[in-house]
């Protein structure tokens, strides 16, 4: 009789647990925020079948992560433990790449950037990552840039004529990055090789360009081979001086919208579940700033998974400009938008609280993910990530078609 009496106790207890389990499937706002003060999850607890983007930025800079095999294994490991399902690591910077190019060998004679020459820091992040499922979506960073502070660099150097020319016919420099120019047909493709070869020779899970692929300066476009683009579409029509007029503006974001589709198409006919991810500036500051549109290319479906930086270092700012940006996402395509939030810069770090508040913003808007800049900045919140944050694992979401 007693053995009944539990029996029964137990199954009345566990039907109790089991509804009450389902009810925090689809938490509210409210839910969040209460679940904020007792120091829950401010996720979707338990959720079965939530699939979403937790990714991190892993750099070259400010890091020594791939600088050896270990700091690979320990970090995808960390990663694992703190519930990301993604990492997108540099493999183009400072004119150079981090894996073994035939490309840059063939172009400018340097096979990989010096400080991983022997080694290919690509293949070995791309091996330990997928042993515990987490996707390996290679980041493009440098883009169109040809150097930082260096009048172009090596690649200039090697290259005179990629050079991008401002109204004044000097290279285009901004923000302390001098340009390539990406409007030419011999640049394009250079930077299509780089992502071929990639997309080719490596079991990735897809590549990502950020704010300078696609990308230019709204101060370039005045070389010979874009003014020649624009007086043939203008009926001879010289370019203004203003850099910001409305129909050349558009006219160079336009084609740096179909530099975009070059560079879909490319990835789709080598490995078509491969995704195409792109990490632009918040809109219209991308727009008018660096030519990319990206709401069109939304629109088109060129991008499957968009990152926009939203970096923002107080709560009301990230709020405002999450819903601005977020407003810009074409009705049907709001799967795709997972913003990135700012970790660590120099000595910077957000507060916990604010950091807690930044993803709790995400979740009212109906966001599941996130990525971060940069691996190095979640070492401060291991045990935050690890019981609060992304306490459950979720699935990468089916972003292609």
């Amino acid at each position: 009789m007693i053995r009944r009496k539990i029996s029964l106790s137990f199954i009345v207890l566990s039907f109790v647990i089991i509804i009450a389990g389902c009810g925090s499937v689809n938490q509210t706002s409210n839910q969040n925020s209460d679940s904020e003060a007792s120091g829950a999850s401010i996720n979707e607890s338990r959720a079965t079948g939530v699939s979403a983007v937790r990714g991190v930025w892993l750099t070259n800079v400010d890091s020594k992560v791939l600088n050896s095999n270990k700091g690979i294994v320990d970090a995808v490991k960390a990663c694992k433990e703190m519930g990301f399902n993604t990492i997108f690591p540099v493999v183009w910077n400072k004119g150079y790449t981090l894996y073994p190019s035939s490309t840059m060998k063939k172009e400018f004679g340097v096979e990989i950037d010096s400080n991983f020459a022997g080694r290919d820091p690509l293949r070995e992040l791309i091996v330990e990552a997928h042993k515990y499922g987490i996707k390996v979506i290679p980041w493009f960073e440098f883009g169109f840039a040809a150097s930082f502070k260096a009048d172009g660099g090596h690649l200039i150097a090697a290259k005179p004529h990629w050079k991008a020319i401002d109204r004044k016919g000097n290279l285009v420099t901004k923000n302390g990055f001098e340009w390539m120019n990406g409007f030419h047909p011999e640049v394009q493709e250079f930077m299509l090789s780089l992502i071929r070869e990639v997309v080719t020779n490596y079991d990735v899970d897809g590549v990502q360009g950020d704010d300078r692929l696609p990308a230019m300066p709204s101060e370039s476009g005045y070389d010979a081979y874009t003014t020649g683009l624009y007086k043939a579409a203008r009926n001879g029509k010289e370019p203004p001086a203003d850099q910001y007029e409305a129909d050349w503006l558009q006219f160079r974001a336009d084609l740096m919208t179909e530099f975009g589709e070059k560079l879909f198409k490319l990835v789709k006919s080598i490995k078509p579940e491969a995704i195409v991810s792109l990490s632009p500036s918040i809109y219209p500051f991308a727009k008018e700033e660096y030519l990319q549109d990206w709401p069109e290319w939304a629109r088109r479906g060129t991008v499957e998974l968009l990152c926009p930086q939203v970096y923002r270092r107080s709560l009301e700012p990230y709020i405002e400009t999450l819903h601005s940006d977020f407003s810009n996402i074409p009705k049907g395509k709001e799967h795709i938008y997972y913003p990135g939030i700012l970790i660590k810069l120099g000595t910077y770090y957000p507060e916990p609280d604010f950091l807690l508040q930044m993803i709790e913003e995400n979740r009212k808007k109906g966001i599941l993910g996130e990525v971060f800049f940069f691996y190095e900045g979640l070492k401060n919140f291991k045990d935050l990530f690890k019981t609060r944050i992304y306490p459950d694992r979720v699935d990468f979401p089916k972003l292609t078609k």
